[in-house]
Order: C-alpha cells, then structure tokens, then sequence
C-alpha cells in the first residue's frame, strides 16, 4: 500500500511543487520506499510508495501509455496478471498499477467492475481535464477529500489535507455527534469542517471548473438477489468462496503473514494460508497479562497444528499512554477502539518479518457473529411500543443493574432508542440518542451516509448497516491507520468482493442458525480446524479497560476529562463527566467504552488542535498525555 496525494487548481493556476513535497512528507509512514511527483498546469500528484508488486519497477504517479491519463494508486489489484492476459494494451510495468490505469483508461468508470483488491486513486484524464477519485467497494482503503470555489484536494490521510487549505478547519459539532453515538464518524462526514471521506464503492470526478459529482459504482447484491440454496450448498460455496479470497489475498512479491488471535476468523485465515505454501507461515498474536481475556494459549495452538513461525508480543497500560498521542495523528480521528493501540504494537511486530499481513475483519459483518444479530427481530419488532414508554423504562432499568451485567445493560440501551436505524447502531453506541441529546442538544449528525435499503429480513437489514458503516469507519479504518503506522499492509480476505456478494446471496438462516451466530462460516471452519476453536465462545480482540480505569488509568482519566482546560469538559459539562468516572471508580456500573470513548475524543483534539499538525507527535503532555 501506499499514501497519495493531490490538487485540482479551478483558478488555472500550477500547483505548488512545495506543497506537494510537505503533502506527501506527512505520508512517509504508508510508503517509506519511493516519493515520486507530477504536475501539469493546474494539477499536480505526490506519491509514497510501500513495494509489495513489481519491487523495482512501478514508479508512481504513473503515465498511460499515449500520455493521456496519469494515475496516483494506492492499493493492491489482486487480479492484476488476469486482467492483463486479456487485455490488448502496450503494458510498460510489470505491476498491478498500470492494469488499474489501463482498465480506466480504456474503460472509464467500467472497467473497476473488473477490478478485485483493496484500493484508493485518483485518475487525471488530459483532454478533459478531469481528476476522478475512487475508492473500493468496502472501503478497504482510505481517500479524503476538500472542495471549495478554488481547489479540490485529496489525500490518503486528512493530515496531508491540511497544508493545502488556506484557513485550518475547525471541529465538527454535528460529527461529534455522530461520533458519541459510534465511536467514528460515518462517511462522507469527518471531525474537521470540510473535509470529507469519499463514501466505499464511489468515485467523484471533478472538472477543471470546479463542477462535482458523486457516483455509486458498487452496492451490495439487491434482496432480490438471493439464492434459495440449503445448508449444505450454502457450506460448500462458502468454503470455495473463501478459498479463492484467501488465495487471492495473498498475491505479493514479498512475504504475507497474518494475524493470529486464537478466535475462528483469524484460526482458518491461517489454517487455508499454510494450505496454498510450502514455506511456514508468519503468525503474530497480542496478549494482555495473564486473565480470562487472554487468547494467546489459543493462537500457540492453533500455530502449532498448522507449523507457522509464531511470534507474541504483549501490551500494557504504559503502551496506551505512551502511544495514544502518535497512533491519534496516524488516526486523524480518536482512536475509536481500545484495540486499536494492540494492533499497532502487533503491526510493529510484524514489520520485523513480513510487509504484508492478512486479517479477519468482516467475517462478523457478513454472517452475523455479534451476539446482537441474535436478536435482530427484537430489535425489529420492540419498536411496536411506543418510545416515550419504553425508552425511560428501559433506562431505568439498566442503571439499577449491577456493573458485571454489562452486556444486558448494553442491549436495554439499544433496545430503548426510538426508530429502527437508532436500535440498529445503539448497540454499539457510547451514548444513546435520549443522551446525546440532553449533553449536546442534537441526536444525529451527518445525514448522507450510507444506509441498507428497504426490506422485510430484520438480520439482513442489520448485516447491510454494519458492512456499509460500522465497518469501514470503525474496523478497517482501524486496520489501515494502525498497521500503516508501522509500514505494514492489512489486507482482510473475507471481504473479498466476491465472498461478499455471496454472502449477501446466501439466505439469513445459513448465517444464524438455531441461536448460533456464524453458522455457516464456522461449518466452513470445521473442515480445518479443531473443535475447540471453533465452538469457543467469542472473545473478540478484549482490553481489560474496566480494570484499567480503575487502577493504572483511573488518574489519567480524571485529571484529562475534568481538568481546567478539558475539551470533553468544556463540551459535555463537568459534571456529568464527572459522574461518568464515579459510577466507574466505585463499582456501581461498567462506563469503561463511555470513558475511553471521551478520553479519545479528548486525547484528538489535543493534537490537531492545541499542536502544530506538521509534527507527529513524541511524548504525552501533563500526567499522561
């Protein structure tokens, strides 16, 4: 992978060569192996490149052959040697870079139907004048972007935005929001004023006039769409699908690795790795002390049956506060999940053996292994009583509940929201809509998200939400900016577009099935690996924050939420915060997601707000940060 940059002048003035350099000087992290530049009048491109495909070949911003398109590519094309056998096209390159421009080139806007892989570019077309963006189809790949009556400029990182805008942006009260009801900001909108994140499976071309348009190339299959097979042929394209993906992902000039939680996503990822090589497999696993949340017995297992290279590595509280500043600028945002500062150490650990590692992200979105989709028909069907009853009765209740109760309290909060979008998110939500709207006087923010279209199959209804929001603004935003930081490259098999078009055809009760999340996946499973990993109950990637904030944190976050200067505090109102953290310290209730949640808000409006941008950030400020 690697971190692009660029601007489209509507004034007809060149573009600024320093500021292209000082641009891509703040993408060092995604490509610390080439930095390349072009420029033509009113547009010019910058480019860092991380060699995974055609190592020493591949320069980028890269030229079409007749010299009438130039393309900045991040990404990978994991079907590029495919493409290129059928293809009639004067190929210069032996890369997947110049497949990607020949097919626009050649094609348009059609030819990314062809294209399998993870990607973000942009394409400036010479007769035109025209710059498109593109981003895949699950938003694998990050691409920001700020339009205005002079410019377009676009980035892989909002940081390398920034430099080119002649009046820094301020905060986004309406993404704050959004930002309390899920932890991240859903696409288009960010925290900044003005900038924007281009929506998955979209491009936006931009003319030399400064005219705009938005374009959806990619959706998930239409209801309609769907294939009436049977359990045991629903197992059986699965596991080919899965395969084929697993294959696909692993295409690279230099060793793929993966990482390994003991949990069955990241279990068969490996297990169907070590099938398609002959050489063992790098596998790299996190833990957190020894506890009932840690999984690293499990990964050695699962290592051991299957003969990998194995490495650990464990992370502390001292990790969190030493790291929170530099990941929250590689961010641009908070850093949304707690694990999202152990995947960044398990990044680090890779990158002394492997670039390139292969993930389990998606597997939950696309067959349904929350525990919530369980109950995707309550959540459907509770709102026949009306929310002025249920939504106070329900908060009564969950705050009566003792604090080892977390995940009742945790579905009586989203089950209590008024509409069914609201339940839908509230189960991942810090605040509820009842709360955000006493704190900040608004319960939604940004309107023009991506949302599921209408139908009558409640659990496909919260599939398509979760695919379309909660896992590109959240998960794999996570994946990119935490293993970037460390100049490695995520890739996530299961969300090949292939597996996830199947899965969309495949009806809900192959994915929960007599109360058992991911049933058909986990059938899949079953052919690879031992029973114990596969009937384990879900862990997930588990941080002992409740513990933490009241011990080794517990300082931090007081003094930084409720502190003179607190944003949160100034925000939110002291005392309310202040609450917060009692109710956490004394044992009454589990406010470790609320807390860590304000504390990363906190900790990101300290960077990009009271520092300059230009400079990554090195040491913690104050008691911690």
């Amino acid at each position: 992978m690697c971190g692009i940059a660029g601007v489209l002048r509507f004034d007809g003035e060149p573009v600024d060569p320093a500021l292209l350099s000082t641009m891509t000087g703040l993408l060092t992290h995604r490509g610390p192996d080439a930095e390349g530049f072009w420029r033509a009048g009113p547009v010019g491109f910058g480019h860092r490149r991380l060699s995974i495909i055609d190592l020493a070949g591949s320069a980028q911003p890269m030229a079409s052959a007749d010299e009438r398109h130039h393309i900045c590519f991040n990404g990978e094309i994991f079907n590029y040697r495919q493409l290129r056998e059928r293809m009639s096209y004067p190929f210069r390159t032996g890369g997947d870079t110049e497949v990607a421009l020949a097919m626009f080139a050649t094609k348009g806007a059609e030819g990314l139907r062809s294209l399998a892989g993870q990607f973000a570019f942009a394409v400036h077309e010479a007769d035109s004048g025209r710059v498109t963006l593109v981003r895949d189809r699950l938003g694998v790949l990050p691409l920001y972007y700020h339009v205005d009556g002079t410019q377009l400029v676009f980035a892989s990182e909002i940081k390398a935005i920034l430099p080119a805008l002649t009046k820094s942006p301020g905060v986004d009260l309406l993404s704050v929001v959004d930002y309390l009801a899920g932890r991240s900001v859903p696409a288009p909108a960010t925290l900044f004023e003005g900038i924007r994140k281009l929506l998955p499976g979209h491009l936006l071309t931009a003319t030399r006039d400064g005219r705009t348009e938005l374009r959806r190339y990619w959706s998930p299959p239409h209801p309609a769409e769907a294939w009436p097979v049977g359990p045991e042929r629903a197992v059986e394209l699965v596991d080919t699908a899965l395969r084929r993906a697993v294959e696909r992902a692993t295409v690279a000039d230099t060793p793929v690795g993966a990482y390994l939680s003991g949990g069955v996503d990241s279990s068969l990822v490996t297990a169907l790795m070590t099938r398609q090589t002959d050489e063992p497999v790098h596998t790299f696993s996190v833990g957190f002390g020894p506890g009932p949340n840690d999984e690293l017995p499990m990964a050695r297992l699962v290592s051991g049956q299957f003969g990998t290279r194995h490495h650990e590595i464990e992370v502390r509280p001292s990790d969190f506060v030493d790291l929170w500043p530099t990941l929250t600028w590689h961010r641009d945002a908070p850093v949304s999940e707690p694990a999202d500062i152990a995947v960044h150490r398990l990044a680090q650990l890779a990158r002394e053996h492997v670039r390139v590692v292969l993930s389990g992200e998606g597997a939950d979105e696309l067959f349904g292994g929350y525990p919530k989709y369980r109950l995707a028909g309550l959540t459907s069907r509770i709102g026949v009583l009306p929310s002025w009853l249920r939504g106070p009765a329900f908060d009564r209740a969950q705050q009566a509940l003792p604090a080892g109760a977390h995940r009742l309290r945790i579905a009586l909060r989203a089950l209590g929201e008024t509409d069914v979008p609201s339940r839908r998110d509230g189960w991942f939500a810090p605040f509820t809509e009842r709360e955000r709207l006493r704190l900040l006087g608004a319960a939604r923010g940004e309107p023009g998200r991506l949302l599921p279209g209408r139908h009558n199959d409640p659990l496909r209804g919260m599939l398509e939400a979760d695919l379309l929001g909660w896992l590109p603004d959240n998960l794999l935003e996570r994946g990119d900016r935490m293993t970037m930081a460390a100049s490695v490259e995520m890739r996530p098999p299961l969300l090949d577009h292939e597996l996830v078009e199947l899965a969309f055809r495949l009806p809900s009760d192959v994915k929960v099935r007599n109360g058992r999340g991911k049933w058909v996946l986990k059938e899949v499973a079953r052919r690879y690996l031992p029973a114990q990993i596969v009937d384990r109950p879900k862990v997930g990637f588990r941080v002992p924050l409740d513990s933490w904030f009241r011990g080794d944190l517990s300082k931090l976050a007081t003094e930084m939420l409720t502190g003179r200067d607190s944003f949160v505090g100034e925000l939110l109102g002291v005392a309310p915060v202040r609450e917060l953290l009692t109710g956490h310290a004394q044992g009454r209730r589990n406010e470790e997601i609320r807390i860590w949640t304000l504390l990363c808000l906190e900790v990101w409006h300290e960077v990009f707000f009271r520092r300059p941008v230009q400079t990554r950030p090195t040491g913690p400020r104050g008691v911690g940060l």
